[in-house]
């Protein structure tokens, strides 16, 4: 059908989606990971803790021996250092890892469209397709998988907690606080793992549907793609008209010329020598029309042409608008500039002439 949506979003489709906010996102990423990087980190931050909470009621015990609001200051300014120190890794590897889960889900950069007033997202038939559309089967799905991992997780870890319990009436406080600890952070990092798993299938799911959403119609595609490579008829112009300005340039320089070798009348070449510059350059050239034109600005200026048709044609087909003739050349323009500068030493150099000068025998 015209106009069905078949085609894969192009990737400016998905740049401009990506303005606007429309992206795959899932928030159990940056949940379950923010979890599991604090449970990793947590166990280091009670060692620390206890460590340095030791040292200050060490040094508060000192203090009241002989107290004094110096002292006293002093232990509030390690007491608030302390807190900085133990706080800083959970909380900057909370950050981090927050920072990467959004830039692996499309980047940092804010959607501003997202912030305007838009009266359409108080739609209540697009709520109503939210709450019972597909989207919120897979929702269901999701929270229900959720629990049961976190029931499966919590059921297996109990089996093995609690006869370590009953048989640790002889164990002292402080390890079964550790086994309890250890037993408790062990259970948040397998649901966390569960979590990233379930995470990234929600951001498979979401990914989809947001692709399905931005599927195009091959009209849009055309479209698209027209304004992106530019329209063909407008493109024409812009290469004639850079053609023209090109044939301008060129036709300017052939009053400079030292010689304009012709075929006689299909092809021109405008050759200039400057001793210091290396090799003769071609200028000019052009058949046809163009060649007929660069034999009148010739004419027009007093830019001496010589027929030699051989010659010609070998450096129309050899050499580009500022490229030196190549070596093979050499001698056949050497002798052309030669006569040329005969004819000037004569007075006689304007105008179209038949190289008379014999080729240098081997």
């Amino acid at each position: 059908m015209a106009g069905e949506k078949t085609e894969q979003p192009t990737e400016q489709k998905k740049r401009q989606a990506r303005r606007e906010g429309t992206r795959a996102r899932t928030p159990d990423l940056g949940a379950w990971g923010g979890v599991l990087v604090a449970s990793l980190l947590i166990p280091k931050l009670a060692r620390d803790t206890v460590s340095r909470t030791q040292q200050l009621f060490a040094r508060c015990t000192q203090a009241f021996v002989d107290p004094s609001p110096e002292k006293a200051l002093e232990l509030l300014k390690a007491a608030g250092k302390d807190v900085v120190i133990l706080a800083a890794p959970i909380t900057v590897g909370l950050f981090a890892f927050a920072i990467v889960a959004a830039a692996a889900q499309g980047g940092l950069r804010p959607a501003a469209k997202l912030f305007k007033p838009d009266f359409k997202r108080l739609n209540p038939f697009s709520g109503l397709k939210r709450t019972f559309g597909g989207q919120a089967a897979w929702e269901s799905v999701k929270s229900l998988f959720k629990v049961l991992v976190l029931g499966l997780v919590v059921v297996s870890t109990m089996r093995t907690l609690v006869p370590s319990l009953l048989s640790a009436t002889a164990m002292p406080l402080q390890t079964v606080i550790g086994l309890v600890g250890d037993t408790v952070l062990r259970v948040v990092q397998v649901a966390a793992v569960a979590g990233l798993v379930l995470a990234a299938a929600d951001y498979a799911v979401a990914r989809r549907r947001v692709n399905k959403q931005l599927r195009m119609s091959k009209e849009e595609v055309k479209e698209e793609h027209r304004k992106s490579e530019g329209d063909p008829h407008v493109k024409g112009q812009i290469r004639q008209r850079q053609h023209e300005m090109a044939r301008s340039r060129m036709m300017a320089d052939v009053p400079r010329a030292d010689v304009v070798v012709v075929n006689p009348t299909h092809v021109a070449v405008a050759l200039r020598y400057e001793p210091e510059k290396g090799a003769p350059r071609v200028v000019a050239k052009g058949a046809g029309l163009i060649a007929a034109r660069i034999r009148e600005v010739a004419a027009e200026h007093r830019v001496p042409m010589v027929q030699d048709v051989p010659l010609a044609r070998a450096l129309y087909g050899a050499c580009d608008i500022g490229d030196e003739i190549p070596a093979e050349l050499f001698g056949a323009v050497a002798r052309v500039l030669a006569f040329i500068m005969l004819l000037k030493s004569k007075g006689s150099a304007a105008g179209l002439h038949t190289n008379a000068l014999p080729a240098a025998s081997p």
